[in-house]
């Protein structure tokens, strides 16, 4: 009866070289996924860059285009608050010109401007633009047909 229980004794629970097997399992399964879980935290970090960067550019091409006293075919830029752009640089660059006018431009005439807007941010050490561009009709003014 005392070799049973010392047969049984050895067949419960793992050997020291099964246990060391298992645990360089676990750790190269744990590599793999921390790895995985960078690379998507990289990827949100990017989309939600992007995401704001589209909300901030749409913001801003409304507010220009409203904007009656917003030079003619003159570059204009700014910055954004810091807390607009989750504490990243960023800002943005317009333009506004003339898209299509009547075949005879007179004054009190509408004519197409077209807004040529430009976002940009540092990320990573780079500056990313995003572009977005829209459109408004303008009543001309004699100042428009010099």
């Amino acid at each position: 009866m005392k070799k049973q229980s010392q047969t049984r004794s050895r067949k419960r629970g793992f050997t020291l070289l099964e246990m060391m097997v298992a645990t360089l399992i676990m750790g190269i399964a744990v590599i793999g996924l921390m790895a995985e879980i960078t690379a998507s935290m990289r990827n949100a970090s990017r989309v939600t860059n992007r995401d704001r960067a589209a909300l901030l550019a749409r913001s801003k091409m409304d507010e220009l285009l409203l904007d009656p006293q917003f030079p003619l075919d003159t570059p204009v830029e700014g910055t954004f608050d810091p807390s607009l752009t989750g504490g990243v640089e960023g800002g943005w660059r317009a333009r506004l010109t003339h898209f299509e006018m009547p075949p005879s431009p007179a004054p009190g005439q509408q004519s197409l401007d077209r807004m040529s807007l430009e976002i940009w941010w540092m990320a990573s050490g780079e500056r990313r633009t995003f572009a977005l561009g829209g459109y408004r009709t303008h009543v001309l003014r004699p100042e428009d047909l010099q």
